[in-house]
């Protein structure tokens, strides 16, 4: 066999097909490749600029000396992730769970095909909500069917499952919506795969039943890179991560960071209720931003695949590191002490610039008793909305108190997997001034969830032309 091989590869170099480049060295010609702002994000030039405490550090934490790092080029949120934006992610989650129960069931009783098989559900438009559980089989439900590729698939992996389910891989067919409407369950094995999704009646009140957020779990797998570079020997499989996170906020947080105080309301109402649409998402831990980000990618390029558009998919989402949010926040402002300048937290006409505690015992005073929109006072250098104040917001590094006199000049980070101190940056609605600094650290535990830190992403500009030292002509 192996040699049948070798000459199959040796016939092919001598026998191929001219593929028109004369013999000359042109290159590999791949997809074409169209920069792309991803929406909601500006662009966030590279350069060089002088990270650290610049004025005196009122506080003599002594954990930000100046340091003049360079970053690259990157996409940034212009606001902080809004409720509405990261119920998407809940809601996409909340779907695909009730759409693997509803496949599962399908398999269990036997009916598989239905609207994936020929079912007359999947006819027409492909929109209107199944008539029986079986429209809601998997995607692969008919390997007559598929192609090649994924009757292979099927056959040697999904047909089997791995290590995390028998189900892992199996295709959902997204094709069919949803039934939500009770009265129009199609069949009594959706109502129970429905019902299993809801709190139980017991601990329902009010006549008012809700969705087990427990049951809201994400899973995804990443690549440490940074141990699979410094080990001497391993696999690739050694290094690939796979975490599973509940997605939920926690919205207790309202009721735990302020002892003998009154804030059921916020925990009532501030997710979910869309008078809070666009305000920035808070009771997410670091865990979960992570989770967002993972999502975010995939949900893009699940969109590049399915309409079979020829371009590559899009680089991951993420966390910015300190280095970049600090760079951010400056708005190409060298030595500020907050986003738009300095050194005072008012302009000339006495108004405040952020949303922070401008007096003891006074949260008011700048015009906002919690959190304001995402997108409220102006917007800095690189209009960036709410870099300093409203929520703190959640970065990829970890945070050591010396880390400034070990790191690198070029892109610095902390990427220690084994520290779950994460650094928090910009300073929140209930902080004083100093945390609005924009080199101000902060930090706060990876599995903690608080009412004041939020999280915006980013993404790695693809290039290396962009740069904010350029000297202008």
């Amino acid at each position: 066999m192996k040699k049948f091989i070798a000459f199959a590869a040796l016939s092919s170099l001598l026998f191929s097909c001219s593929s028109g480049d004369k013999g000359e060295l042109v290159g590999v010609k791949g997809k074409k490749w169209h920069p792309e702002k991803p929406y909601g994000m500006t662009l966030v030039p590279g350069g060089s600029f002088i990270m650290g405490k610049s004025d005196d550090d009122l506080a003599n934490i002594g954990d930000a000396p100046t340091k003049t790092v360079t970053v690259r080029s990157f996409y940034m949120d212009e606001t902080e992730i809004t409720n509405s934006e990261y119920r998407q992610f809940v809601e996409w989650v909340k779907d695909s769970i009730i759409r693997v129960r509803l496949a599962i069931m399908a398999d269990e009783v036997g009916g598989g095909g239905g609207a994936a098989a020929g079912g007359a559900a999947g006819k027409g438009s492909g929109k209107k909500a199944g008539g029986s559980i079986n429209d809601y089989a998997f995607a692969d439900a008919d390997p007559a069917k598929m192609s090649a590729y994924d009757k292979y698939m099927y056959e040697n992996y999904y047909s089997v499952g791995t290590d995390e389910g028998m189900y892992a891989g199996r295709k959902l067919n997204r094709k069919i919506k949803l039934q939500t409407d009770v009265q129009k369950y199609p069949d009594e094995n959706y109502v129970e795969v429905m019902d299993s999704m809801y709190i139980p009646v017991a601990e329902a009140y009010n006549g008012l039943r809700t969705i087990d957020v427990s049951k809201l779990k994400f899973r995804y797998s990443w690549m440490d890179i940074q141990a699979a570079a410094k080990a001497k020997v391993g696999r690739r499989k050694d290094f690939i991560r796979n975490e599973q996170v509940t997605v939920y906020p926690d919205t207790t947080a309202w009721i735990k960071d302020f002892a003998y105080s009154y804030n059921e309301p916020m925990h009532n109402d501030y997710f979910w209720h869309q008078a809070y649409a666009d305000y920035p998402v808070v009771g997410v831990s670091w865990k979960q931003a992570k989770a967002f980000c993972a999502w975010r990618t995939l949900n893009k390029n699940n969109y590049i695949k399915s309409k079979k558009k020829k371009q590559d998919f899009v680089n991951s989402f993420r966390l910015p590191t300190e280095a970049e949010w600090e760079y951010a926040a400056r708005g190409g402002l060298e030595s500020a002490t907050y986003p738009w300048g300095g050194p005072y937290a008012k302009n000339d006409r006495g108004c405040y610039l952020a949303n922070f505690k401008p007096n003891r015992g006074d949260y008011a005073a700048d015009g906002a008793l919690y959190t304001v929109e995402a997108k409220s006072y102006d917007p800095n250098g690189y209009n960036l909305y709410n870099m300093a104040g409203n929520v703190a917001e959640w970065t990829d590094s970890s945070y050591d108190p010396g880390a400034y006199e070990y790191v690198s000049t070029m892109n610095p980070n902390v990427p220690d997997t084994k520290n779950l101190r994460k650094v928090v940056r910009g300073g929140s609605w209930k902080d004083v001034s100093y945390y609005l600094q924009v080199s101000t650290r902060d930090f706060e535990y990876a599995d903690t969830a608080r009412s004041y830190i939020g999280f915006r992403t980013v993404q790695d500009y693809m290039g290396l032309q962009v740069t904010g030292n350029v000297p202008k002509k």
